[in-house]
């Protein structure tokens, strides 16, 4: 029996990826609501084959245990975020807002809802790795189960299977499900808004669509205007496809507009009208204003390259600048293709069958509809990755991972349902063959990891490809072995690097997935399966070093006056490219940079698991390894003051506030640009006692008239310095002698 794919596929009984319909043994229960709940959980839907839920809930269960897997390795992950979190989980304030201290000095340059999970967690389980990173797992669970939910009720549970291990085991997702950016919630509910949408578009009721409009206003919550790249895809295909008249469309629209406004709208609102003076100031804006952030800096400066306060953008179209090479095959190249792209190719095969098989079917066709909510969301964020000119980091690519799952599971489902016909079963091999190819391909771009996978993989994906040509003139169990080999195929690159992931630590601002050498981008893309660095990104988080051969590094550091890539030979405040602690022969940055990763990840795992050494730009990739030694001379008498420090630049001020438990006010906010507190704010806190030390070094500073440095010159000139080991402190008590 075959489905058909315009109807919802638990009306239509079972399909002929399950086994035929027979009569349950009489020894079976009936599947009644007076079932107890767990054996109807374990059972599932009466028109499932026994094996869906079951299946179904092992993938749940497996993924949950990998991702949860040497999750503590990761320490506190991003320590710009870590440190917000437990502002958070002390002050309401500090919570609402996304402060990065207690004392709402600066907020994280992001609205704060992906973080109130994580701030809750601390809340109740205290500060922690665990605490910290066990949501966004968690998140991973629920992202897997959206997208199995989705393709399972139009095609068939073995669909949905596919498509959920497709999810867990894209490299990147394993990265940023075990991470603490924004892109966990953003990934989960924009999967949940395509398949609100795609409900829809089956039975045309209002609300799926409002809660389609709500899950993206969340999502600005979350990472801004990125949640906004699929809304005209999911607009226009129910517009055209939804199964009601037209103008109850547009008004059902219309509705969903106005959640998706009232969503996102209300925090902004708030955030807006509250007097600046009572609210801290708003990290990654020039003049304290989130809608000037999320419309500048955070939107349409990543796409022209234009983000006033960072480093700037990338080479445009088809040029190569500091965030890679943009263009058509940005998602294949060497810095993003093993992170994304391994089943990207089949995908778009299986998408275009999709599209095709469905061609002469009805205007409300779900099945159709489906293709085209997922595939046009792949798409049209696809492309906008490949062409934005500004910040740009790998890990941004996991936004494509749910679409990329749901459209191989749908697609390899409806072509093994027509695999009768020459077409489907010679496109089902294809998809096959691009997948085993490219595979191989990404394999061998790290040649010594492994090395035999990729041999395995490509004969593996040919053998199978062979015998799904002849899939409809087979037997049916011939056919299910060669579609078994053509997906074990297809996955075991992707498997390989995704426990490569989970068995690593992940630390600053610039993760990436992967063995080592598995993607280097542009500058500062960190240490593939380790840690990554950078500043502040693009939708989200961070800016990246150089990729150069450390000559030009050491000679910045040895001449103290070290600058940023395409910058305008601006030293970093305090003097030179500090290292550990603000010591300009930070020995995480040399490391880096002679292993070509650029402003570095290197250095070693600090206490509490944050990265030592700083790195280049004064632990603006990761934060300082802050001694036993400067943690008691913060913490003594800490609780006279509103900040027990000040430091240059957020990550800087992270990795202290981390390590103290107390607040540290980031000068300049994530890389030291950001106008706030100005000169004179700062003497007046320093003049009422609410600051104890400033600490020498971080942050990317700016021109010798930037608040940060004129504050650093201020200092220097007129407190006490203090040395403890290889940091220096200035203590804001005590007036330098002469």
């Amino acid at each position: 029996m075959t489905t058909h794919y315009d109807q919802p596929a638990q009306q239509t009984g079972a399909t002929a990826w399950d086994p035929p319909p027979t009569a349950p043994p009489p020894t079976a229960p009936p599947h009644t609501p007076d079932q107890p709940f767990v054996r109807r959980l374990w059972r599932g839907r009466p028109e499932d084959p026994r094996w869906a839920r079951p299946a179904f809930l092992g993938l749940l269960a497996l993924t949950l245990v990998t991702y949860l897997y040497n999750l503590s390795a990761s320490g506190y992950a991003n320590s710009f975020y870590s440190a917000a979190v437990q502002a958070g989980s002390k002050s309401w304030k500090a919570f609402f807002f996304g402060s990065l201290d207690a004392g709402n000095a600066i907020t994280v340059d992001k609205p704060s809802a992906f973080m109130w999970p994580m701030e809750l967690s601390v809340r109740i389980f205290g500060l922690n790795s665990w605490a910290i990173l066990t949501p966004e797992v968690l998140m991973a669970v629920g992202t897997v189960a959206v997208v199995y939910a989705g393709v399972r009720r139009r095609f068939s549970p073995a669909a949905g299977l596919i498509a959920g291990a497709v999810l867990a085991l894209t490299p990147v997702a394993a990265l940023m499900f075990r991470f603490n950016n924004p892109d966990a919630l953003l990934a989960l509910l924009m999967a949940l808004a395509c398949y609100f949408v795609v409900r829809a578009v089956e039975d045309g009721r209002t609300k799926w669509l409002v809660w389609a409009g709500a899950a993206i206003g969340f999502a600005f919550l979350a990472k801004t205007l990125q949640a906004f790249l699929i809304l005209p895809p999911l607009a226009i295909v129910y517009a055209v496809c939804g199964p009601v008249r037209l103008r109850k469309r547009l008004v059902q629209l219309g509705l969903a507009t106005v959640a998706l406004v009232v969503a996102g709208g209300w925090w902004v609102a708030i955030v807006e009208l509250w007097p600046a003076s009572s609210r801290p100031y708003i990290g990654g804006s020039q003049n304290n204003s989130f809608l000037e952030l999320t419309f500048g800096y955070n939107g349409l400066g990543r796409i022209n390259g234009d983000e006033t306060g960072s480093v700037g953008g990338g080479g445009g179209a088809g040029g190569s600048g500091r965030w890679g090479a943009t263009g058509w095959d940005r998602m294949f190249n060497s810095e993003i293709g093993s992170q994304i792209s391994w089943l990207l190719p089949a995908a778009l095969i299986l998408l275009v069958a999709g599209l095709w098989a469905t061609r002469k079917s009805r205007r409300t066709s779900v099945t159709r509809a489906s293709f085209l909510v997922w595939g046009g969301s792949l798409l049209i964020t696809m492309v906008v990755f490949s062409y934005m000119a500004g910040i740009f980091h790998q890990y941004y690519t996991v936004a494509l991972a749910p679409y990329i799952a749901a459209v191989t599971g749908m697609g390899a489902g409806l072509l093994w349902e027509k695999r009768k016909e020459t077409w489907a079963s010679i496109t089902l091999a294809a998809a096959v063959v691009a997948a085993a190819v490219w595979g191989y391909v990404l394999l061998n771009r790290t040649s010594s990891y492994l090395p035999w996978l990729k041999w395995l993989v490509l004969i593996g994906g040919l053998a199978a490809a062979f015998g799904l040509v002849f899939a409809g003139r087979i037997s049916r169990q011939l056919a299910l072995g060669a579609a078994a080999v053509g997906l074990l195929a297809a996955l075991a690159g992707p498997t390989a690097y995704t426990l490569s992931t989970v068995n690593s630590a992940h630390t600053g601002s610039i993760p990436t997935a992967g063995p080592a050498g598995a993607s280097m981008m542009g500058f500062g893309g960190g240490r593939p399966g380790g840690t990554g660095g950078g500043m502040r990104g693009g939708f989200g988080g961070g800016t990246p070093g150089q990729s150069q051969q450390g000559q030009q590094g050491q000679q910045g550091q040895q001449n103290g006056n070290g600058t940023l890539p395409g910058g305008q030979g601006q030293g970093f405040p305090g003097g030179g490219m500090p290292g550990q602690n603000g010591n300009s022969q930070g020995q995480g940055q040399s490391q880096g940079q002679q292993n070509g990763n650029g402003f570095p990840g290197g250095g070693q795992l600090g206490e509490g698991g944050r990265m030592g050494g700083g790195g280049g730009a004064g632990g603006l990739l990761n934060g300082a390894n802050v001694s036993s030694a400067a943690k008691k001379l913060l913490e003594k008498d800490a609780g006279s003051y509103t900040w027990v420090a000040a430091s240059i630049g957020s990550q800087n001020a992270a990795s202290y506030q981390l390590a103290t438990g107390d607040p540290v006010m980031a000068i300049g906010g994530f890389n030291g640009t950001d106008p706030s507190p100005t000169l004179a704010q700062f003497k007046k806190y320093v003049a009422d006692g609410k600051i104890h030390y400033f600490i020498a070094g971080g942050g990317m500073g700016g021109s010798s008239s930037g608040t940060s440095s004129q504050i650093t010159s201020w200092v220097e000139s007129n407190f006490k310095k203090v040395t403890v080991g290889s940091a220096t402190f200035y203590d804001l008590t005590q007036k330098a002698s002469g």
